[in-house]
């Protein structure tokens, strides 16, 4: 049975998700991707973010280019900080949001948070495993 997590699939899918946080933020800052009712601490939160965001895209971006190009070591030492990066970040994630009640401001916003929340934990926690 092939391994869903084998081959390019963890290079590939690190250059998607930094390119994600990357238009995260172009959308947060141009177009105001933001919840109608954010709780008072929503936006001092999200301020706090965009410089740390783009640095784990450079690396997991970085990482992912390097290990489809054939510089496997030094892409796979990136790919495993940048999945440590993004575990931490969905945790810090979903604790905000549980105690801000950010699930439940809409059915939109939980299932777009839960999905992002998720993705960062489950895939940085693969990334790890899978570049160990």
């Amino acid at each position: 049975m092939n391994d869903v997590l084998s081959g390019n699939t963890i290079p590939v899918l690190s250059i998607v998700t930094a390119v994600g946080l990357v238009l995260f933020w172009i959308g947060f800052f141009t177009i105001g991707l933001a919840p109608a009712n954010p709780p008072p601490c929503y936006f001092a939160y999200e301020h706090s973010f965009p410089v740390p965001d783009i640095i784990l895209a450079v690396v997991l971006l970085s990482g992912g280019i390097l290990s489809l190009t054939g510089s496997g070591a030094h892409g796979a030492t990136l790919l495993v900080a940048g999945g440590g990066a993004l575990v931490f970040l969905g945790i810090l994630d979903i604790s905000f949001n549980l105690q801000n009640g950010m699930y439940s401001i809409s059915l939109l916003d939980m299932i777009l948070n839960a999905f992002i929340n998720l993705w960062c934990v489950l895939f940085g926690a693969a990334i790890v495993v899978k570049m160990m």
